[in-house]
Formats: structure tokens, C-alpha cells, sequence
């Protein structure tokens, strides 16, 4: 069983597909996947913060497994540990959602597995996941890329990651208290990168792995992941720009990408065929 870990709201549901799609169309493999989804319904804080819905995710279910009848998708609603561990806490308005924060549960998520492959619903995988799934990670918290611009910030050295795609070792995590010293960090200290930050400032044991595995600006052959995140732009004049996947016309006109065009045009079709079929 392959283990993937998402977070976050409704508003997400077309990077879940599209990034979905990706795994399923790029990987060769027979094993099934589990889609965890973790979310919660926080519109207390900003209107638009709703849960996904069970409509959504039985949507997602019904595409996967007509990849594998064994994948599934999984919604787990983690509203009670939020308002537990981080509800007023410093970081609740962080740079960009509590979402964000969820990952840090999944020490206390019950049957959670051993090995899990977090990822942000901004990507999309070039090649097949198993070439990150299969890394060694045994001896250590988890595996992830350096950020690349946060790389260059000398105070955290080897340790600054992305903390968009994390393959953990959960076992190994609860052993050195990874995440209970991360969501210590988010209830008593403003970060300023939340819980990237968090995480950054408890890793005892972590696998640093290459920048294919998560590349953040640019788009190679043996690139793997590219992540669709912020990102720095010289002309016509310096801007930061956040174009996600779902934007097609944006990803063809401004990065000139087309490999992705069977996962994207799969998405359209998928979108519009459950938007007719859950019509208000």
C-alpha cells in the first residue's frame, strides 16, 4: 500500500484531483493507494474555510479506483484536535491557512500507517511516485528536498526543507516526539513560516533528497514533482506569482508546459462532469 497524506478545504478539491490524476497516470505499479484527506470546517475564522464534502470525496473515490478498485480515499475530520492543540493559538492566522497545520496531527490520527507521503495539492508528478515512495527512511524522521529559495538562508542550513512533500517515517516520528515538538512550537511561538518552521526547528534525523523530488521553479526530464508554489518572477519586472496546476491556460502561456496536458485535460473532463452531477 501506497500512503498519501493531503490537508486541507473545499476550495482545494482541483488540486486534489489534479494531483491525484498525476500520481495515478504517471506511476506503474499494482499496489493500491490510500488518499488520506485531512480537513475540518473552521469558517469561524474566514467564511470560506468549510470541510470538503462528502460529495467530493466520494467523487475522488470513484476516479481512483477506476485506476485500482483497491485505491481509496479516506476524509478524516480532525476539527476536535484542532480546536484542541492550536485554536487562538499564534499561528491560527499564519501566511496561508490552518490548513496547513493539519499535517501536524498525524502522530495523533488513529491507524494512521507507519509510512506516509505528505503533499501539498499544488503539484504534479512528472514521473512515477514510487521513485520517491521507495526511498530509505527507515533510519530517520523523513525525507524532503531544500526549499529553494529558503536554502539560502544560513541559519537553518542543511535543515531548511520544503515542507510541501514529506515522506515520513511516523513510527520513527513518534519515537523522537517530531511532531508533539512542532505543535509545541505552533501554540507557543509566532513562526514565520508556520508549521514548516516548526518542523524545520525539531528534526533531529532527516534525509535530504534531491531537488527533483520537489522542484519549485523549474521542470527537467528526471524531474519528479513540480511544485507549483510561489515563486519569483525577473520580468517584466521582479513580482511573485502563485500559478497553480488547475490553470491551464496560465501554465501553457507563461510556462510553456504541455507534458501535463493528458493529466489536465482528464481534469476538465472530471471537474465539469462533477459539477453537472452535483449541480445546487
Amino acid at each position: 500500500m501506497i500512503n498519501i497524506l493531503f490537508c486541507g478545504n473545499d476550495k482545494v478539491f482541483d488540486g486534489a484531483l489534479t494531483t491525484m490524476l498525476s500520481i495515478l497516470k504517471r506511476t506503474d505499479t499494482k499496489e493500491p493507494f490510500t488518499f488520506y484527506i485531512y480537513t475540518m470546517d473552521v469558517s469561524h475564522i474566514k467564511p470560506e474555510y468549510k470541510a470538503f464534502t462528502d460529495q467530493q470525496i466520494k467523487f475522488l473515490d470513484d476516479v481512483v479506483k477506476g485506476y485500482n478498485p483497491e485505491n481509496t480515499v479516506i476524509k478524516i475530520d480532525v476539527r476536535d484536535l484542532y480546536d484542541k492543540e492550536f485554536a487562538n493559538s499564534p499561528n491560527e492566522q499564519c501566511y496561508c491557512s490552518p490548513y496547513t497545520l493539519l499535517r501536524l496531527f498525524a502522530d495523533l490520527v488513529p491507524n494512521m500507517p507507519d509510512k506516509l507521503l505528505y503533499l501539498d495539492i499544488d503539484l504534479l508528478f512528472n514521473r512515477d511516485v514510487r521513485l520517491l515512495w521507495d526511498q530509505d527512511v527507515s533510519k530517520v524522521e523523513y525525507a524532503a528536498s531544500r526549499d529553494h529559495y529558503g536554502k539560502i538562508i544560513l541559519f537553518f542550513r542543511r535543515k531548511f526543507i520544503n515542507a510541501g512533500v514529506i515522506l515520513f517515517n511516523l513510527a520513527e516520528c513518534k519515537k523522537t516526539g517530531l511532531l508533539e515538538k512542532s505543535r509545541n512550537f505552533i501554540k507557543n511561538k509566532k513562526l514565520l513560516f508556520a508549521d514548516e518552521s516548526a518542523i524545520i526547528l525539531s528534526t533531529t534525523k532527516q534525509k535530504v533528497l534531491s531537488q527533483r523530488f520537489n522542484d519549485q521553479k523549474f521542470l527537467y526530464k528526471d524531474t519528479v514533482i513540480r511544485h507549483f508554489s510561489k515563486r519569483l518572477f525577473w520580468l517584466p519586472y521582479p513580482h511573485v506569482a502563485n500559478i497553480k496546476q488547475w490553470k491551464i491556460t496560465k501554465v501553457h502561456k507563461i510556462f510553456g508546459y504541455e507534458n501535463f496536458d493528458d493529466i489536465l485535460y482528464d481534469y476538465v473532463y472530471l471537474k465539469g462532469k462533477f459539477e453537472a452531477e452535483n449541480q445546487q
